[in-house]
């Protein structure tokens, strides 16, 4: 056996699905084996004091002394070393005991992404312990992940509605003819709930609690029970007290309505233009879903509304972006195909 390939066996090779909400990782062999939230919670010397699922539980919690903050916003590196620390945290968490080659890493990153911050991404996980660094666009690691049949002279289309970013793309031969990286997505509907609740019932709400109503009560098209409910509990802006109100998915539904017709705008706009040979083959093939924004009830109901075409959300949508970047941690020649050049 060649250096190479003892390389790869004593290494563990991950694939990275670098989100804004939440980050995912693939080891080779075994699949998805972490999903936490890209969240770090740092107290003022700069020491880490918890990362992902720890750190999230202390969103709006903690004390003065410690900041939780999210490092990632719209699938970009906002904040560069606590993207470090937690990229070097997650992985260690993952990497085999047995293993002591740095593992080579696949990262996905969203369409709209600059070299400046390419440059970061490379350096955050060369500085986490990698040994090669490779990026792929959000759309190629959904389709793949989704098994869409991205390598045929055929058209395949995705819109995967992730927490930062939507990435919406046509791809062909291995090839994106077109892909755009919309800033709205699972986060700005939680924003828009939030936004709702002042305005309607001058009630302050936390990200998390806004989110909760998203999963429970949100929407994109009506779906015969509107009248369902559920307490929110806030502070309210008036007295500055403790403040529990009731809302419907009909409220939560009209909360959404302005992010969720910037997607449908965006994927209209695909469809605009896309070649017409390809167009055909999507007006065949339809439109998959992915992202935990594909979970939202009614949001293929209302694609299908729109578009007049059929609409699919892929099994397990949360994991299909890390399960299409994994893929092709056994498959060079498609993995140096579909990579984003240095």
């Amino acid at each position: 056996m060649n250096l190479s390939g003892l390389g790869r066996m004593f290494s563990s090779d991950l694939a990275v699905d670098l989100g804004t909400a939440n980050t995912r990782l693939y080891v080779r062999g075994q699949g998805v084996v972490l999903d936490e939230p890209s969240v770090v919670a740092v107290d003022g010397s700069g020491a880490v004091q918890a990362v992902g699922n720890a750190a999230k539980e202390m969103l709006g919690r903690a004390p003065g002394t410690v900041e939780v903050v999210r490092p990632l916003r719209h699938g970009v590196i906002a904040d560069f070393d606590r993207t470090q620390k937690m990229f070097r945290y997650f992985i260690n968490k993952t990497r085999r005991s047995w293993s002591f080659v740095q593992p080579r890493l696949v990262i996905v990153t969203p369409a709209g992404i600059t070299q400046v911050e390419r440059r970061a991404v490379r350096d955050a996980a060369r500085q986490a312990g990698a040994r090669e660094v490779y990026l792929i666009q959000a759309s190629m690691a959904a389709a793949l992940g989704a098994g869409l049949p991205v390598s045929e002279p055929g058209a395949s289309m995705i819109v995967d509605i992730g927490g930062g970013t939507t990435e919406v793309a046509v791809m062909s031969l291995c090839g994106i003819v077109y892909s755009a990286s919309l800033r709205t997505a699972g986060d700005e509907m939680n924003q828009a709930v939030i936004h709702y609740l002042r305005r309607a019932y001058d009630l302050l709400v936390g990200e998390r609690r806004a989110e909760d109503a998203k999963i429970r009560l949100g929407s994109a098209s009506p779906k015969g029970d509107d009248n369902e409910s559920m307490e929110v509990q806030g502070r309210d802006l008036l007295d500055g007290l403790p403040k529990t109100v009731v809302i419907t998915a009909l409220e939560v539904r009209e909360a959404m309505r302005e992010p969720v017709a910037d997607i449908v705008a965006a994927v209209r706009t695909c469809l605009e233009q896309t070649p017409p040979e390809l167009a055909a083959d999507v007006s065949d093939t339809g439109i998959v879903l992915t992202g935990g924004g594909a979970l939202v009830r009614g949001f293929d109901a209302l694609l299908h509304q729109e578009t007049g075409l059929p609409i699919r959300v892929t099994e397990e949508p949360l994991t299909c972006v890390a399960r299409g970047a994994g893929m092709v941690l056994d498959q060079l020649a498609i993995l140096k195909r579909v990579a984003i050049p240095a």
